[in-house]
């Protein structure tokens, strides 16, 4: 296989190879070419730099939850919310991204989820990058990136990963599984599990639980998405007019909510405004 200077996986780019269940008719290659192929052309890097309404969400979401258990006062303070509010200058954001994330905030007030947990990590969700990992056996080698929003011991030494969700989107357990790996490289000898929780809907996945031998296939299909994900970038990089062969378009009304649809030529959505 490739370098492993070079090959690297992460759920990001499972997602963007292969749609989640349910998600094919939707799911675009080209999207993955414009992000990781392409992203350091000034008009990809521009688009790329903007946060969409959901992304400011999520993130504010994610910073709001740290702000409380930063300062734990908060959560019981009758102008907590209003506290968080000014350190997220909230004000700067629109209206809508204002209402959703003050819900947000009130709904984890009265009901602090993390609360008396013994919490070994928890992001703000702007770090950057994580350290990668490296996944190095005897027939492949690839880094690995996992951001993770918090993990915590619960009370039977059991490490507990959980992933903040807003919005409507439904959960990936693909996701999960990518972080159980991780757990088990960063915490080794921990039984590990994992699960979801949506800050709008105040709702719970069931919690995710695998086997040493499920997270060797998972491994083994990372490893393969980070050897394919690199073989493309070389091509590429030695065949740059042939984008559209390596990352090939599924053009339709889904383009509507692509980040790319102004500068691609196959947007249904761009082809439409013209």
């Amino acid at each position: 296989m490739s370098s492993p200077q070079r090959c690297f996986a992460s759920y990001n780019l499972w997602s963007l190879i292969a749609p989640a269940c349910g998600q094919q008719r939707w799911h675009c290659q080209m999207r993955r070419g414009y992000i990781k192929a392409r992203q350091r052309e000034p008009k990809v890097k521009a688009l790329l730099g903007k946060l969409t309404p959901p992304q400011s969400i999520g993130l504010l979401a994610q910073k709001g939850i740290y702000e409380f258990h930063h300062n734990l006062d908060l959560l019981s303070r009758t102008d907590g919310i209003e506290k968080i509010a000014q350190l997220l200058k909230l004000s700067n954001t629109t209206e809508i991204v204002q209402q959703r994330v003050r819900q947000i905030l009130k709904n984890y007030q009265d009901a602090p989820l993390l609360l008396g947990k013994h919490i070994l990590l928890l992001t703000r969700g702007d770090e950057g990058f994580p350290k990668p990992i490296l996944v190095k056996q005897p027939d492949y080698c690839f880094r690995l990136y996992a951001a993770m929003d918090c993990i915590f011991r619960e009370s039977s030494g059991t490490l507990h990963i959980l992933d903040f969700k807003t919005g409507k989107s439904p959960f990936d357990q693909r996701q999960a599984l990518v972080y159980l790996l991780a757990v088990r490289y960063l915490y080794p000898g921990f039984q590990a599990v994992a699960s979801f929780y949506n800050l709008e809907q105040r709702k719970k996945s069931h919690v995710i639980r695998v086997t040493q031998t499920q997270l060797d296939a998972v491994e083994r299909k990372l490893a393969q998405i980070a050897h394919k994900h690199q073989k493309d970038l070389q091509e590429y990089k030695h065949k740059t007019r042939n984008f559209s062969q390596i990352f090939p378009p599924n053009p339709g009304y889904h383009c509507r909510f692509c980040p790319f649809n102004s500068i691609c030529e196959f947007s249904a959505f761009r082809s439409s405004q013209e």
